[in-house]
């Protein structure tokens, strides 16, 4: 309803499309990032295989344990750290189980090296927690081995590739900003022409996107895990964009490094969404409430609909918000109050969503699964009372529960990440919990 007035009816495309689009696409980027995390080596650049109709040769697969090496492998592991029970031979792991005898990071790091010093590369070093609570070693093939890590890295860079969409984003992003800042009235003709108007609606989006992605993509490569640039996705149509996505291509070490990769775009994107709401809610104008009021309509949205909004909402407008009003939004208000629903969806706690990182980081992987199955019927019972939620409990049903678990997935977190978890998913609280009557009361809307 952001680009088609009351007098113009929704087309049906696009009241249907996203609940279609939205899911599917989501999917489709979580399966490539699952192929993308494949022990097996992946093809970087789909086009060339299209092109080629050559069956590629077989990679040499990495030699797994033999026995005669099995004795070696035992000696990797120090009664001091970690007294080796049995170990069992799967297809695709060595699992070594036993008793760990100091903390899991000097355990793991030491096996580690321990490992490398006789295997090589050959091999993932895992510490997991097993369904009876007790760690235990795994060894997989290391899908890196013997490759260059900064050669990889620049082969994942692909930065025309990233730069190009960029540009094709802010394209579709600055038409969209045109039809927001003209009512509505803007033919296809003059849209093109006074893309300048649709700039500010534009640049505030893509920075918001920009820098979740990069908080991401920055810590990503502090903690040296091969990570892609973030990549936009434009759209012809309102929002303009489905936002951005970066693709780790390498293990995550440990929960803390999880943790922190996973938290460092929620809120560097919160951080960025932040002035910018308030500046494009100052700059908005207050309206009467219609007598049709829609939920998520930016001509007409009422400030109740979320705890923040609603606090952000009269700290910007102050006394001209009162309880029969509501807010025209400015563009820039539009593209702040988008930047609050990405960081709610993302720090949602289920799978592979930032959210669902950070409870596993700081729960555990059946623990931060759990609790993103419980975060999935809360969603659904909250689209019970705000409609624009059904799209958040399908696209949740529609994700895998399961997070894929660190290489060192037994180490806890220390309690200053435990208490800034809770801080921001404190935060998705009042991003989407609408505001209760005596809330409504204290700020006099």
């Amino acid at each position: 309803m952001a680009v088609y007035g009351p007098d113009q009816p929704l087309p049906i495309a696009l009241a249907i499309g996203p609940f279609v689009i939205c899911p599917v696409l989501y999917w489709l980027l979580i399966q490539w990032g699952r192929r993308g995390m494949s022990p097996t080596p992946t093809t970087t650049n789909p086009a060339a295989v299209n092109s080629n109709p050559e069956p590629t040769p077989e990679p040499t697969p990495v030699r797994p344990i033999e026995p005669a090496e099995e004795a070696q492998l035992r000696d990797c592991f120090p009664w001091s750290a970690f007294y080796i029970h049995n170990i069992e031979y799967r297809p695709q792991a060595v699992i070594c189980r036993g008793q760990l005898r100091t903390s899991p990071t000097d355990a793991y790091e030491k096996i580690r090296r321990n490992i490398e010093n006789q295997f090589g590369d050959r091999f993932l070093v895992l510490l997991q927690e097993g369904l009876n609570s007790k760690p235990f070693f795994a060894l997989v093939p290391n899908p890196q081995a013997r490759k260059d890590r900064q050669a990889n890295q620049s082969q994942l860079s692909r930065p025309f590739l990233a730069v190009g969409l960029v540009i094709a984003t802010l394209f579709t992003t600055a038409v969209v900003g045109v039809q927001l800042a003209s009512s509505n009235n803007a033919t296809p003709s003059a849209t093109i022409t006074q893309l300048h108007e649709g700039l500010p609606y534009a640049i505030a989006l893509l920075a918001i996107l920009g820098i979740h992605e990069m908080g991401h993509y920055l810590t990503a490569r502090f903690h040296k895990i091969l990570v892609t640039l973030p990549y936009f996705i434009p759209i012809p149509f309102f929002p303009g964009t489905f936002g951005a996505f970066i693709q780790m291509r390498s293990p995550v070490p440990n929960r803390k490094a999880l943790f922190d990769v996973s938290i460092a775009g929620p809120v560097a994107g919160f951080v960025a969404t932040l002035p910018l709401l308030i500046w494009g809610l100052a700059n908005s104008q207050v309206v009467p409430i219609p007598e049709k009021a829609g939920t998520l309509d930016p001509d007409a949205l009422t400030p109740g609909y979320s705890i923040l909004l609603a606090v952000l909402s009269k700290l910007a407008l102050g006394a001209q918000l009162n309880a029969d009003k509501a807010i025209d939004l400015h563009p820039v208000a539009i593209a702040g109050f988008l930047g609050l629903v990405v960081t709610a969806l993302n720090l949602m706690p289920v799978g592979q969503l930032d959210g669902g990182h950070i409870v596993h980081a700081m729960f555990g992987q059946r623990a931060g699964a759990t609790i993103g199955q419980i975060a999935r019927f809360l969603v659904l019972g909250l689209a019970l009372v705000q409609p624009g939620f059904w799209l958040w409990a399908i696209i949740l049903f529609f994700m895998p529960i399961a997070d894929e678990p660190a290489l060192n997935d037994v180490t806890e977190l220390d309690n200053k990440r435990d208490i800034l978890g809770l801080l921001v998913l404190a935060l998705l609280v009042l991003i989407i919990l609408p505001a209760p009557r005596f809330v409504m009361n204290l700020l006099q809307i």
